[in-house]
């Protein structure tokens, strides 16, 4: 049955001689698996389409009984490759992909998470990544419902508001400093403010202020060890990321 739908590229490796195994996250249907035919060799029909994150026109057809689907062709609508690609946003581009990846199932469609990827894509420029990571993270967790409260401790429910928090790969939430685990990581105040500010705002609303690294970098961290415990694993690109 031919389809098609807008979708970000999510990942691409190789299969077979000259094919490609991509994953690419439709509006319509979700996360898809398919295989590009002579993807490696077809410019006409892929070119630079299959770039991490670029937003395209996929066009697929699905047969009974197959796992994957067979992906015909991609007209590209966006690129992020027309702006400058160093390391830092190759890097951020990655992790967004991985993600998405990791965290949605196939065949689930989340209208409210194509529309946030799109807004950080757009976001993600070559001196300025560590804003919209932030967001993502932040909304990706909510949307997924892996955000816990926080303005409670998790183990004891007493409020967080002025006091101090911590938070622990085993935790469930953030913890008091009567319950906090050893090894455990202290959460500002200013950045459990910053969520608040961030759910009233679309991203755009915080491109003009300086996102130095240090930045909210514990509220990145609590969000990644969040997604990392829900997967059961490491992020790869999050290890690529605390060397940029």
């Amino acid at each position: 049955m031919p389809k098609q739908s807008e979708a970000l590229i999510l990942r691409t490796y190789p299969f077979h001689e000259s094919d490609l195994l991509v994953t690419f996250f439709t509006r319509t249907e979700g996360k898809v698996r398919g295989v590009a035919k002579a993807a490696k060799k077809s410019k006409r029909r892929f070119g630079g389409a299959l770039e991490p994150l670029t937003y395209v026109i996929a066009y697929w057809e699905e047969k009974e009984k197959q796992e994957l689907a067979r992906l015909d062709s991609c007209d590209i609508i966006s690129s992020p490759l027309t702006l400058e690609v160093n390391y830092a946003r190759l890097a951020a581009l990655s992790y967004v992909s991985e993600v998405i990846d990791q965290l949605l199932p196939d065949r689930e469609p989340s209208d409210d998470i194509f529309r946030l990827t799109l807004s950080v894509v757009r976001q993600l420029k070559p001196d300025s990544i560590w804003m919209p990571l932030t967001y993502f993270d932040l909304w990706i967790v909510r949307l997924i419902g892996l955000l816990p409260d926080l303005h409670e401790c998790a183990v004891c429910g007493v409020a967080l508001n002025g006091s101090k928090a911590y938070f622990h790969p085993m935790a469930d939430g953030l913890l008091c400093p009567q319950d906090k685990r050893l090894a455990s990581t202290e959460i500002s105040s200013e950045s459990r403010a910053l969520t608040a500010e961030m759910f009233r705002a679309p991203v755009e609303s915080f491109a003009g202020s300086a996102w130095p690294r240090q930045h909210a970098a514990d509220l990145r961290r609590f969000l990644a060890q969040r997604i990392e415990k829900h997967i059961e694993k490491k992020l790869t690109t999050a290890a690529v990321l605390e060397r940029v």
